[in-house]
């Protein structure tokens, strides 16, 4: 029986998604929109008895890192994106209507510029089985729920109108045709898409509140008015990923000392806080989106030691910093002296310092968690901008405060860092002191932020 392999793989702490496709019989496979690390493919496309020859990329990204030049560096592998690209590594131009044959599978790019202008969407069929396409690859062009951001590579309203056109012609593919995307909840690249991992275009037509906007003009302005924070390191990252390939780096080692390197505590929150080296960043790699938020307060250009709780934990870490193009990470501490520590702020306590006004209390969620509701007199620094407002704390106690405690715990970090006397709140957030009988602004109610 005639077997065409075909997997996702899904990145948990970006939302990215990649693809492996392949036709067992032929021994030939090709993976579309690659992580940098490219280890899973190349496991799978073994597992199956396949070799990977081609890696499609439905666009130049700019929230990670493509795994294309390893894949073509270490498994000689043919890279292939648009022609709009002017990609400056070796490559097979793609142009609209092309159909890439491997086996029994059949490739048709489908060219909807809008998310970047040579952004291309994949029709995959299994000639075995019908040449109608069995699935279609949708890049940033069309997610779960919610259509690709405009404005990260052309003037937002120009990119809104080229995919407005886009998304057309992909509404003309068949009801039952299955829809991949390159990014699930979790990325930057779309504010309302669904965690579920694929769809159908029928599904997406009837349901998805983009899809169901009828007129360009009104398309626009939702698609404009909506884009959310821009990527970290993103002119860095697609200049990576424009540029020649990318060998991976070197293994990761223990160090005994981090010299002038900027160190990232990727341990817990409350670890961080009992001790820690002086002017230490914490994010923890165990919680959501380390990769992105590290990206934020990482200075630019940073070489990076790592104290983490273990080697598995450094390695872990490494791997994510890669993947948005934190490339300097040169080793990981092994049981340094950590003996600065940052005190924890209780949601009793925070009553008596909010009361009192014996410290500054620093909201740094983001700007729509903050709307739905926060606490009276705070001040709004989202976490990611915190270190550009350090010089503005004028030597007051400053008390960091989010949803969980994460945030606050990065916050704190950073501005502990810049010389600023700052405790978190770590066992709860906003909707906690809530609950405990204060009341909350709320910005829609009330009309003023």
């Amino acid at each position: 029986m005639h077997i065409v392999l075909f997997r996702q793989f899904v990145d948990g702490d970006l939302g990215c998604a990649s693809y492996l496709i392949g036709d067992e019989d032929t021994g030939s496979a090709f993976v579309v929109d690659p992580a940098f690390a490219i280890e899973p493919y190349v496991e799978e496309a073994e597992r199956h008895g396949v070799r990977i020859e081609r890696v499609l990329e439905t666009h130049t990204h700019a929230d990670h890192v493509s795994g294309h030049g390893r894949l073509a560096l270490e498994h000689g592998c043919t890279v292939c994106v648009h022609e709009e690209a002017r990609a400056e590594f070796p490559h097979q131009p793609l142009r609209d209507g092309e159909v890439i044959e491997l086996g029994n599978v059949r490739v048709s790019v489908v060219h909807t510029p809008g998310h970047r202008p040579e952004h291309c969407c994949f029709a995959v069929a299994d000639l075995d089985r019908s040449e109608e396409p069995w699935l279609v690859l949708t890049g940033d062009a069309l997610f779960v729920g919610d259509a690709g951001r405009p404005d990260l590579a052309v003037e937002a309203r120009a990119g809104a109108t080229s995919l407005f056109h886009s998304l057309r012609r992909l509404l003309g593919l068949p009801d039952g045709v299955e829809l991949y995307p390159g990014h699930v909840a979790g990325s930057l690249c779309g504010a309302g898409m669904s965690t579920k991992a694929s769809s159908t275009i029928g599904f997406e037509r009837r349901f998805n509140r983009m899809l169901g906007i009828e007129r360009l003009e009104d398309f626009v302005a939702e698609s404009t008015g909506s884009a959310g924070v821009r990527p970290p390191n993103l002119e860095r990252i697609v200049a990576l990923n424009a540029g020649a390939f990318l060998a991976a780096p070197a293994p990761l080692e223990p160090v005994s000392d981090a010299g002038d390197a900027t160190v990232l505590d990727v341990r817990p929150s409350r670890e961080f806080a009992d001790g820690h080296l002086p002017g230490a960043l914490n994010v923890p790699v165990e919680g959501s989106s380390f990769a992105t938020r590290s990206a934020f307060v990482l200075p630019l250009d940073a070489r990076v030691v790592l104290h983490a709780a273990s080697p598995e934990q450094a390695r872990v870490a490494a791997q994510r910093l890669w993947a948005i193009g934190v490339l300097d990470v040169t080793g990981w501490l092994d049981r340094p002296a950590a003996d600065e520590r940052l005190e924890p702020v209780a949601l009793e306590e925070l009553d008596r310092l909010l009361a009192s006004g014996e410290a500054e209390v620093v909201d740094v969620r983001e700007k729509d968690e903050r709307d739905v509701g926060y606490i009276p007199g705070t001040r709004h620094v989202p976490y990611r901008l915190i270190r550009a407002a350090a010089a503005s704390f004028d030597g007051t106690p400053v008390v960091t405060i989010c949803a969980s405690g994460t945030r606050a715990a990065v916050a704190a970090s950073v501005l502990a860092a810049e010389g600023v006397n700052v405790r978190p709140v770590l066992d709860g957030g906003v909707v906690d002191w809530a609950k405990r009988g204060n009341s909350l602004v709320h910005f829609r109610r009330c009309g003023a932020h």
